[in-house]
């Protein structure tokens, strides 16, 4: 398969990232773990250095300089993820400290206000675990029913299938755009529609999907939507949720205590507005300053090119793994994005993974924390290996020539 010329220089990227300009075991580091969690360029690591080394101090309620200044910053922060997500309002941007938190917020909050016995939530077969536990404990604490659409053997939802798992019942929709197991690109416009037809709102997980392509809340008309900062090349222990303000100005607070009160008295206390009402606490200021960082770094880019260059690296590696025998490729979607999840015929993943590491091949291996979907498609775990923009083809390369290696070795 010809390769084609990026529009991304991408030896000028890679110097923006020195943790791959490294060896492991003597080999130069190739990783292909970034649905796990992505590297972050100097520019992140030097914004958060610098916010620590001459900005830090506690906000919102202090009146002195540093207190000030980063209070601005970090609202700052905020509203540089209004516009990437495409938000209407600062307000409906609440920091957490990942995807999970933020769909356990939901869970928690949303479930106590509008889920009654009785009552459905539904999901998916291909979902995160993040993205099912939580969902599992509201219907154990409210007597509720969960409900899970399947998934065929390529790896799609069964789509066809929806307006069966729709009912008046239904109190939220909860779905990945990508999954992480297998790569499938989900149609959450189509599930919107259908689910708001019947006034059901709808939680999309973006946690795989906010870092390859352009996201528009308002375009998509989701009513909540959770991220990750560290999949962005943000700092880890910063995420997102976004939310409606009619659905916000209506859930109770999800964890209590210092900024997300107006008065407190040992008769009363008042919650703050919001998004406060939500971020009980002191705020990771430092990570609301590096994912902002991180947002401007890949738009700089341009994330129209980086899912160009990542599509070209998908297609080249689905190419070489087709060409090669004692090898299945697990998740055949209509449409994917920058993961490859196989099995061998007659090696664990496991044990794969292992020889590829010391060949300085960094790879995940197991279910990925999506134990359902491993079931569905009949086996315990894959090798997956999932690419950024600042992956070569050399590297993918590498990749199956140290397949092979392992193949010799184990097969």
């Amino acid at each position: 398969m010809e390769q084609k010329k990026s529009h991304l220089n991408i030896t000028s990227i890679r110097k923006d990232f020195p943790i791959l300009d490294q060896h492991i075991y003597g080999k130069p580091l190739a990783y292909f773990d970034n649905a796990a969690t992505t590297h972050k360029p100097n520019q992140v690591v030097d914004a958060v250095a610098h916010m620590y080394r001459y900005e830090n101090s506690n906000i919102h309620r202090g009146v002195h300089y540093l207190s000030e200044q980063l209070t601005q910053r970090y609202e700052s922060a905020r509203e540089r993820v209004q516009k990437f997500m495409g938000a209407a309002q600062k307000e409906e941007v609440i920091f957490t400290k990942g995807t999970t938190e933020a769909i356990n917020l939901v869970a928690f909050s949303f479930g106590e206000k509008f889920v009654q016995a009785g009552d459905e939530i539904l999901i998916t077969e291909m979902e995160h675990h993040a993205n099912i536990v939580p969902w599992q404990m509201l219907c154990e604490r409210k007597g509720a029913i969960l409900k899970v659409l399947p998934v065929d053997e390529s790896g799609d939802l069964e789509l066809d299938k929806l307006h069966e798992y729709l009912s008046g019942s239904t109190r939220l929709v909860a779905v990945t755009q990508i999954s992480n197991a297998l790569g499938t690109v989900n149609d959450v416009d189509f599930i919107i529609e259908k689910a708001h037809e019947k006034g059901i709102p709808v939680l999309v997980d973006g946690a795989q999907s906010i870092q390859h392509a352009v996201v528009d809340v308002q375009a998509m008309d989701c009513d909540f939507f959770v991220f990750s900062g560290h999949k962005l090349y943000g700092p880890t222990g910063i995420g997102v949720l976004y939310a409606k303000r009619k659905w916000l100005e209506q859930m109770p607070p999800y964890q209590t205590g210092g900024e997300m009160i107006q008065k407190v008295s040992f008769e009363k206390t008042t919650f703050n507005d919001i998004p406060f009402r939500f971020e009980a606490g002191t705020p990771n200021m430092a990570g609301a300053i590096g994912l902002e960082e991180a947002i401007t770094y890949v738009q700089d880019i341009g994330l129209d090119a980086i899912a160009a260059y990542e599509e070209e690296l998908l297609q080249y590696a689905t190419y070489k793994m087709n060409a090669m025998k004692g090898i299945r490729l697990i998740g055949t979607a209509r449409r994917k994005v920058s993961v490859l999840s196989f099995v061998f015929t007659d090696i664990h993943p496991l044990d794969a993974g292992m020889i590829l590491d010391k060949m300085g091949i960094a790879v995940r291996t197991g279910h990925h924390c999506a134990e359902p979907i491993m079931r569905r498609m009949g086996v315990d775990g894959t090798i997956r290996a999932s690419f950024s923009f600042y992956n070569t083809f050399e590297e993918v390369d590498r990749l199956f020539e140290g397949l092979e290696k392992v193949q010799q070795m184990l097969g």
